[in-house]
């Protein structure tokens, strides 16, 4: 009998930017929990989550995105930035979008683990348990390595932006 064919995970997210003092900004969040908690550099993110089939992607972004900091994502048109194959092999889509938010007001959401494993007890940790903002080269050395061709990509279409 044939083994049912495991749907590849997708997720979609937003890279927000802002330039500061002539310099372009990224806002990257750090996974929360346990396993993330002693980790810096490569362990930071996109605001993204998972996609369930059929879901149109910047929809998922935007939703993505107001969970893990609790703020909307301004409005305002969304650069595509491709994807990206992770690893663990999720498939990530990102779009980067201009704005700011204030990091110490973000606030995400949680998810709940065992946690010391085989204790029994359950524990709620926020998916993200911070946001920060990063000039580009700071923020190549804090992102997953595999998702670093979302600031190139960024970078290049300020670079050849109308507006500059």
């Amino acid at each position: 009998m044939d083994q049912p064919k495991r749907r590849a995970r997708l997720s979609a997210g937003i890279l927000l930017f802002r330039e500061q003092e002539g310099r372009l900004e990224v806002l990257l969040g750090h996974p929360g929990g346990p396993f993330f908690a002693k980790k810096d550099d490569g362990s930071w993110t996109v605001l993204k989550g998972e996609a369930d089939p059929g879901e149109e992607l910047p929809a998922v972004a935007r939703r993505e995105f107001a969970e893990e900091t609790g703020q909307q994502p301004p409005d305002g048109a969304m650069l595509e930035l491709g994807e990206i194959r992770q690893k663990g092999g999720k498939t990530v889509v990102a779009w980067a979008l201009a704005g700011d938010l204030d990091p110490t007001m973000a606030r995400s959401n949680t998810f709940e683990m065992e946690w010391p494993p085989r204790s029994g007890r359950v524990r709620a940790f926020p998916e993200i348990d911070r946001v920060g903002w990063f000039d580009l080269e700071t923020a190549r050395t804090k992102i997953l390595p595999a998702q670093a061709p979302f600031l190139d990509r960024l970078e290049e279409a300020a670079r050849t932006s109308p507006e500059k």
